[in-house]
């Protein structure tokens, strides 16, 4: 190996020294430019000893007498950094199987801090809609932090990137906090991959947001003395009395739905299912149930995906399952619910 950990490098684009503070793989390297971290290429770096040599002059140059007022100040050696928000980092580590081809083996996750501010973070990483994996940490202004490894063929299992920000110093106009996630489907992430290999670049980044977003003010509504003597509340705790039911297992096959399926577009039967689903899904809200079953059929498996997506957006949802159930095999959804 041509470099260790620890050695000085030359970033050769931009003329920067770095430290190496780790070795990804047989290419590529994690160095470190004045607390920023970020992976490159070994061919994008070179040891700084023949550029140090080439700048020093074999017979230095004679210096002109110099009076105070001719003497630059000196720079601070500080460069402004501009912010762009939080972001989402996945470096894809590379391995050769036994053909001699290289495939991606894993991705390793980072935090990226581009701003001027200290944030609290909760980090959950999620499979199918349930949790796998959860820490709490913070992050610092421009700093890169390394989450984990996430193993290439477990991106088949719908991975969902949960992120929950705090300020580390409360301010009353900033919102207490905010919750953001990314989820990658396979067809994306080969895409993403095949553009880092035609545009030579290591890492690709999503966006968590661009500024932490301000408080949400509720306006409450003040009742003169005639309104609190003459007016009537409404009582919250007798509404579900007139709301329909809710029900524990909601079919979406279409001939459930409606008698005249036949003669609609395959657009047409999703929406009504969707907006069924939504339905039912705010009854069991309304109604506090602890769980509820969606038929959604196999198919080809676009309802089943359409509903997953939506029930990733949800809070009210603990987890959900896709898993083989006596009754309705694999073309059935549990979903748990937290209130």
């Amino acid at each position: 190996m041509k470099y260790q950990i620890g050695d000085k490098v030359l970033i050769l684009h931009s003329n920067e020294e770095a430290d190496i503070v780790d070795i990804i793989n047989e290419k590529m390297l994690l160095v470190d430019v004045q607390g920023v971290q970020f992976p490159v290429y070994m061919d994008q770096v070179d040891f700084p000893y023949f550029k140090r040599f080439t700048e020093k002059k074999l017979f230095p140059v004679k210096k002109e007498k110099q009076y105070v007022d001719d003497v630059r100040k000196e720079k601070t050696g500080k460069t402004e950094r501009q912010e762009d928000g939080v972001w989402l980092t996945f470096l894809p580590v590379m391995k050769t199987d036994e053909f001699g081809e290289e495939i991606v083996d894993e991705l390793k996750l980072h935090l990226e801090n581009r701003t001027e501010t200290v944030y609290r973070f909760i980090y959950k990483l999620h499979f199918f809609g349930r949790p796998d994996f959860e820490f709490k940490n913070t992050v610092n202004p421009f700093e890169n932090f390394y989450l984990h490894d996430i193993k290439f063929a477990d991106l088949n299992d719908s991975p969902s990137f949960e992120f929950e920000f705090s300020l580390m110093e409360p301010d009353k106009d900033k919102a207490d906090h905010f919750e953001t996630s990314v989820r990658l489907k396979p067809k994306q992430l080969f895409a993403k991959i095949k553009e880092l290999q035609e545009n030579n670049k290591a890492t690709f980044s999503q966006r968590l947001f661009e500024t932490y977003p301000d408080k949400v003010f509720e306006h409450k509504i003040e009742m003169g003395d005639k309104a609190k003597h003459k007016g009537k509340l409404y009582d919250a705790s007798k509404a579900r009395q007139h709301i329909e039911p809710a029900r524990s297992v909601i079919d979406l096959h279409i001939e459930k739905l409606t008698d005249n399926w036949q003669r609609m577009s395959n657009f047409e039967i999703l929406t009504m299912q969707l907006k069924t689903f939504e339905k039912y899904y705010q009854l069991a809200i309304v109604h506090h149930q602890p769980s509820l079953i969606v038929i959604h059929g196999v198919g080809e498996g676009k309802l089943r995906d359409e509903i997953h997506e939506i029930l990733r957006l949800k809070h009210e949802v603990n987890s959900f399952t896709n898993q083989y159930h006596p009754r309705y095999g694999y073309g059935a959804t549990e979903i748990f619910f937290q209130y």
